[in-house]
């Protein structure tokens, strides 16, 4: 059933070559987990078909190992040790334990100087490395040093959190190249930002500050030395600049359902200040929010560029559906920012206008309430 879909992922995605060593991870339903039954069906498809990428992986390409792993905490957490000995070798791993740095990895108190002694001992056994990684793990790899140290050694990492398999028939069908052409142009539009202004029919208004962050496409072509996305692909991202980031945020959708009613954030000098609304998942927020401060951070920015995407109740295709923008949460150390937290969490908006404003004042709209005018 799906052999030509995980063809087309190693093949044309990973761009897999002769000799390369593969790693496919997954996780399991933790015991202290209690999720909703369409939830449990998912996660445990998402199990048995990265079980079977990986075989097809073994069978087609060799030199392939697949490893499972009871669920991280939240998205952005660092996965377990074993993954780091699967991808790195255990020769790497047992250094940066020896030296007391892979116990400040796992738990996310990395200093530079911990993160760059990691790099030199990377890449000084490059060969030791995984050549590609396929996360079809249910909790997001994406904002970890575990994804970026893979990438610092020229590994490509193709991140799928929260992913159906259903997705290889419809998302994951898109015209690529396409895809890529279209997310390059926006890219190179957002970029000519200094500010970036947000509205939404829901009630959403944002300002987000850009002076010196770079906008990067995730165009699903992960075929270049050190190349990371997640799949289904089609967004174009940033990191706002920390400190930035004012106004209203109006929740309609978590990660997996739409809310029984919408939730408020309201945002002030880059981090949330305020939830309102009586959905549970205000909850859920409040106790990231009382874990670590850091998880207030407004991380990310990201406009959809993918046509065939379409699912508003899975944050992985929903945040890549062409005309949509997403604001996240928490941690955006691995991709131009400077919040290191165990915890990222994208929301979606829908029917956005969005204006890029250039450093003289002048505003150029990109979106139109969802539609992309490039």
């Amino acid at each position: 059933m799906y052999q030509d879909a995980f063809r087309s992922l190693f093949e044309i995605n990973m761009g897999i070559r002769s000799g390369e060593r593969v790693l496919v991870f997954s996780d399991t339903i933790r015991i202290d987990e209690a999720p909703i039954p369409s939830e449990r069906n998912r996660r445990e498809r998402l199990l048995q078909v990265a079980e079977e990428a990986a075989r097809f992986a073994e069978t087609t390409y060799g030199r392939t190992d697949f490893v499972s792993f009871p669920a991280t905490a939240a998205s952005g957490a660092e996965p377990p040790e074993t993954l780091w000995r699967s991808a790195f070798g255990n020769g790497i791993v047992d250094t940066l334990a020896a030296e007391g740095i892979l116990p400040r990895l796992l738990a996310k108190e990395a200093t530079a100087d911990d993160v760059e002694r990691s790099r030199e001992l990377i890449l000084a056994s490059r060969r030791d490395v995984v050549d590609v990684v396929v996360a079809l793990a249910n909790n997001s790899t994406s904002h970890t040093r575990f994804r970026s140290l893979v990438n610092a050694a020229g590994g490509r990492f193709a991140s799928l959190p929260h992913f159906d398999p259903e997705m290889f028939f419809t998302s994951m069908q898109v015209d690529w190249h396409a895809l890529a052409e279209r997310t390059k142009q926006l890219a190179a539009a957002v970029n000519e930002a200094t500010e970036i202004l947000i509205e939404t029919p829901n009630g959403t208004r944002m300002r987000i500050g850009k002076a010196g962050r770079q906008a990067e496409g995730d165009d699903g072509l992960l075929t270049a030395p050190g190349s990371f996305g997640n799949l289904p692909a089609g967004e174009v991202y940033l990191a706002p600049l920390e400190g930035t980031s004012e106004g209203v945020m109006v929740l309609e959708y978590g990660p997996t359902r739409k809310l029984s009613s919408s939730v408020e954030l309201i945002v002030r000098n880059g981090i949330v200040t305020d939830i309102r609304g009586d959905e549970p998942h205000r909850e859920w927020l409040e106790r990231r929010f009382a874990e670590n401060g850091k998880n207030r951070n407004i991380a990310e920015l990201g406009i959809g560029t993918n046509d065939r995407a379409t699912r508003p109740d899975n944050i992985l295709e929903a945040e890549k559906i062409l005309g949509t923008i997403h604001i996240a949460l928490g941690d955006n150390s691995g991709f131009g920012g400077t919040v290191q937290t165990p915890f990222h969490e994208d929301y979606v908006f829908y029917r956005p206008t969005l204006t890029a404003v250039a450093a003289n004042g002048s505003p150029t709209v990109l979106l139109r309430d969802g539609t992309l005018l490039l």
